[in-house]
């Protein structure tokens, strides 16, 4: 034996396996990190550099993702529903009722400040006392406006994938939090893979020592590796069952788990009440939807100016009374845009679409749900296979010059 431990040959032999572990662990280390890093591109365009291939295709990937999830499993406005408008009525209303004077003195100053402050306090307190009866009817139509016109006004499909493309890090985390365990054991599993290869290598050298066995079999080790675990993680589709084992594909295993883990992220990150009344308001329809706002104002305006029409008149005049609208109008816009940005509120709502959401998602098949992590791997994979597959080749010319004292030619 201890002749043996000093024999170099034994040690040049040993270091095969152990060589292509460390290839498999390393090449499938950095096919992970270059599938999300950097976030922007490193380097000289177009000559040299890198960026993650999520990051660097953001907005295709968002796409991919919300086509494989949320376009399946939820329309708008059962989504809208699940955030309830009745409760988003009460919240406004419990949040606008206390403010009413406040907003009204703000408005009111702003645009008429001579009137309003030569206004008795007893016009002044009538005002504010319509605009405090006549808001829970006001807030009650125009959210049930809303609901019943929500497929027309809110495009989720474009919110979810225009806030991701804007957040690489956070399309990044999506990824990586619902594929965490699959990619640990893609990186884990390279070291497994690479020196079970490393034995077959060593012993086709032991009895053939061309010089491009090394340097073909680090080659072969850096792309199957990656190989063999993207296909362990997703196949078989469906569950088999050979013998007493029951086999699936890794990710396909953790369905509910992974399901938990998306909905958790898109409702509390991207689908918050907050950035849905935003994109109401603001989005590809949001023309339509402030021209609802100013629709159920308008009667809040004619009627408490009505109280003293006479007045009204003099001092603004039929343009004034009509700009006088549109600015209670816009304020009314203003409020909507800022009332939402109570955390509780918040995450009450969220957990309740996130239910909805995460039920939906474990009942798409087996076939639907591997959409969700899929594209990571398919999106450009050649490019990683054969940076993996270089840098195996490189290791092997390496060992066969430094290790065992060859020369290449």
């Amino acid at each position: 034996m201890s002749e043996l431990l000093h024999n170099v040959e034994f040690w040049q032999y040993l270091s095969i396996p152990v060589v292509a572990a460390v290839i498999g662990w390393v090449t499938n280390w950095l096919a992970i990190k270059m599938t999300f890093y950097p976030l922007e591109f490193v380097g000289i365009r177009p000559i040299w550099g890198w960026q993650g291939i999520i990051p660097s295709k953001a907005r295709k990937m968002a796409a991919k993702s919300v086509d494989a999830t949320i376009a399946k499993i939820g329309t708008v406005q059962e989504i809208f529903d699940q955030i309830d408008p009745h409760v988003l009525a009460e919240y406004v209303i419990h949040n606008v009722e206390p403010r009413t004077e406040e907003y009204v003195d703000e408005l009111m100053l702003k645009e008429y400040p001579t009137f309003w402050e030569n206004l008795p306090s007893s016009a002044r307190n009538m005002v504010y006392e319509r605009v405090r009866k006549s808001t829970p009817q006001l807030v009650d139509n125009l959210v049930d406006d809303l609901s019943e016109n929500i497929e027309g006004l809110l495009d989720i499909k474009g919110m979810v994938i225009d806030r991701l493309a804007a957040d690489k890090r956070l399309l990044n985390q999506i990824f990586l939090e619902c594929g965490d365990k699959e990619f640990r054991f893609i990186v884990n599993s390279g070291f497994y893979f690479g020196f079970l290869f490393g034995l077959v290598q060593m012993g086709v050298w032991y009895f053939y020592q061309a010089w491009w066995v090394l340097p073909f079999f680090g080659l072969l080790v850096g792309w199957a590796t990656n190989w063999i675990a993207l296909n362990v993680i997703f196949r078989p589709l469906e569950p088999r069952k050979i013998g007493p084992f029951k086999l699936q594909g890794l990710f396909l295993k953790r369905q509910r788990e992974v399901a938990e883990s998306f909905c958790h992220i898109v409702t509390h990150e991207i689908l918050t009440v907050g950035n849905i009344i935003n994109a109401i308001l603001n989005g590809p329809n949001g023309e339509r939807a402030r021209n609802m706002v100013k629709k159920h104002i308008k009667p809040l305006v004619d009627e408490t100016a009505g109280m003293g029409k006479a007045l009204t008149q003099v001092a603004f005049g039929p343009t004034g009374f009509a700009t006088l609208k549109n600015k209670v109008g816009e304020k009314a816009l203003e409020i909507s845009s800022t009332s939402f940005n109570n955390p509780v509120f918040e995450k009450d709502r969220a957990e309740a679409v996130e239910k909805i959401m995460v039920e939906r998602m474990i009942a798409l098949s087996s076939a639907e749900f591997q959409d969700l992590l899929r594209p990571c791997f398919q999106e450009d994979e050649i490019k990683l296979i054969l940076v993996g597959a270089a840098l195996g080749f490189a290791a092997g010319v390496a060992q066969f010059v430094f290790v065992f004292g060859q020369q290449l030619f």
